[in-house]
């Protein structure tokens, strides 16, 4: 029997032929946090923070836009070639609404 976990270990995602790159970046902003907060502890001015607080969000962001760009390139471009073969269009469905969702969570 396999588990969640395995069965989500064997898929490949649209963001796996760059997962290096993605956690570089991930570990690069988990860094900028960490200054920010020792920029707090050491009691940095106000505003020096901000501006680190902004370019950590705009790290993020770009982080977001690309994992959001696979997706749509990689799984709801794969649902929709699979869909043609199945005549089934719901996983492009669920695809979008997946995406969709995302977007809405980003902007908020």
């Amino acid at each position: 029997m396999t588990t969640g976990t395995d069965a989500e270990n064997t898929v490949q995602h649209g963001y796996t032929d760059d997962k290096d790159a993605y956690l570089k970046r991930l570990r690069r902003i988990e860094g900028q946090v960490r200054g920010i907060a020792r920029m707090v502890e050491e009691d940095k001015y106000c505003i020096d923070i901000l501006t680190q607080v902004a370019a950590v969000n705009k790290a993020l962001h770009a982080v977001s836009m690309g994992l959001l760009e696979e997706h749509i390139s990689h799984c709801v471009v794969g649902a929709a070639q699979d869909s043609q073969v199945s005549g089934n269009c719901d996983a492009v469905q669920e695809k979008v609404q997946e995406a969709t969702a995302a977007i809405g969570r980003l902007l908020r």
